[in-house]
């Protein structure tokens, strides 16, 4: 082989090489996506049935510990939810199951009866205070709509 032969071998191995690179670098292999949820660890492990268990344990307690947590008695609570619940009640979804109307009322129940705020019942009702400032003023406009011949407002 002479030098002109090695000279156009090197240079095409050179081209070669550079072309690689380029092409290395402009297809990167990308990481995979961490998978993000919508929801914090603490939303994701509730269900209706946990929801329930909670609400339920409440309501067994003998020391009239629901009376003191909605300031109203059961017979009233079951009442107000017979009222409103065909107003309150969501759909399920095939992503997530709504949340039920009777804990829809006991978070606007307590929220009104202690005035905490939307943080710690988050932490109570294990749903999230987005949802609970939506919930809120649906409840209470729901509660409006169907006592609204029962109470009467006197002008001063």
């Amino acid at each position: 082989m002479d030098v002109v032969e090695i000279t156009a071998a090197a240079a095409l191995c050179a081209y070669s090489y550079h072309n690689f690179l380029n092409l290395s670098h402009s297809k990167k292999i990308k990481q995979p996506n961490k998978r993000r949820w919508w929801t914090t660890t603490i939303h994701r492990n509730r269900t209706k049935q946990s929801m329930e268990n909670v609400f339920v344990e409440l309501l067994y307690e003998p020391s009239g510990e629901f009376e003191n947590f909605t300031r109203m008695s059961l017979s009233d609570f079951e009442y107000l939810l017979t009222l409103i619940s065909p107003i309150i009640s969501k759909q399920d979804t095939q992503l997530r199951d709504s949340i039920p109307a009777k804990i829809r009322l006991a978070i606007t129940l307590r929220f009104l009866a202690t005035g905490d705020s939307y943080k710690s019942l988050h932490f109570l009702f294990k749903v999230s205070s987005q949802i609970i400032s939506k919930i809120v003023p649906e409840v209470c406009a729901a509660i409006n709509q169907v006592l609204k011949n029962e109470v009467k407002v006197k002008i001063l």
